[in-house]
């Protein structure tokens, strides 16, 4: 069988377990109280009480792991052409400027 299928079995069979594991790779800010449970309508609720921080992931977390100085945004415009290519630490830094202008 194929890592896919191993994978989704594991998914079908148990699927808290498995969103679980893969939750466990994930550095949280604040880990999830419950992985997946039903409310009072009968709707799935996934990782109730769990804390991220999407740029942080997206971006501190590749500087912080030696990746600042790898390309993580690179744009190429047929139409103008123009090419830029920011790397994590410069995206970094971009991203906290413009979210303190938008705090003042």
């Amino acid at each position: 069988m194929s890592p896919y299928h191993d994978l989704y079995r594991q998914s079908i069979q148990d699927p808290e377990g498995f969103w679980k594991a893969q939750a466990e790779q994930i550095p949280w800010f604040s880990f999830p109280e419950t992985i997946l449970s039903k409310d009072e309508n009968d709707l799935y609720r996934w990782y109730r009480g769990g804390k991220l921080n999407t740029s942080y992931l997206a971006l501190d977390y590749h500087v912080e792991n030696g990746r600042g100085e790898q390309p993580a945004l690179i744009y190429d415009s047929p139409v103008t052409n123009s090419r830029r290519s920011y790397t994590y630490r410069q995206l970094r830094d971009e991203v906290a400027l413009v979210a303190g202008m938008l705090r003042s």
